[in-house]
């Protein structure tokens, strides 16, 4: 099985690539699909991978899907949130524009003013094929602390979990626990249950 990840992030492909090893190959495919807007990351990732489908799928029926010598089976699209509890939810599924606008030390200045520091990360996985499109959900908790630590990105330096960073384990130990890694694993165990 072939399955084509749309991201123009290695890691989370390294990532993908190491919870279906022996289930499917993985290829990076860099397509720009429309993210809705919404408050369900599910609704936001199912929109992505059903859209990326359907583009790779009308290049493969007209000319083959370029540089890609395999046949489009399927597509792997994530979304991601950081859910802050005090804050209800937010910046929960418009994460990364709120880091891009607004940026993670800000995002802790307002945090660190809150009794109540718990947080969630969630990543919703969708795939999608000739068949529809499924969802699988991975999530880890964790509190919000002063930034550290130099690896990761996004909002890992004020991300804490038993009581290191994200920031500050590497990229192996982050991968263990992650939420993407049990999003993935989900994933994993439903796709080697279909075949």
């Amino acid at each position: 099985m072939h399955i084509r990840f749309a991201t123009g992030n290695d890691g989370k492909l390294r990532e993908a690539r190491d919870y279906l090893e022996g289930i499917a190959t993985v290829e990076q495919v860099d397509y720009d699909y429309t993210e809705i807007q919404s408050a369900s990351l599910e609704d936001i990732a199912a929109h992505g991978a059903r859209e990326t489908y359907r583009h790779l799928q009308g290049q493969a029926d007209a000319d083959g899907v370029e540089g890609v010598d395999s046949p489009v089976d399927g597509v792997l699209v994530d979304d991601t949130g950081l859910f802050i509890d005090a804050l209800g939810g937010f910046p929960g599924p418009y994460s990364a524009y709120v880091e891009n606008t607004v940026g993670v030390e800000r995002m802790w200045g307002l945090a660190r003013e809150e009794d109540d520091r718990r947080a969630h990360f969630r990543t919703v996985m969708a795939y999608a094929d000739e068949t529809g499109v499924e969802t699988f959900t991975g999530s880890v908790a964790g509190t919000l602390v002063a930034p550290r630590g130099d690896e990761g990105f996004g909002y890992d330096p004020i991300f804490e979990y038993n009581g290191q960073t994200f920031a500050e384990m590497v990229a192996a130990e982050k991968n263990a626990i992650s939420h993407r890694g049990r999003a993935l694993a989900a994933f994993a165990d439903w796709l080697a249950d279909s075949q």
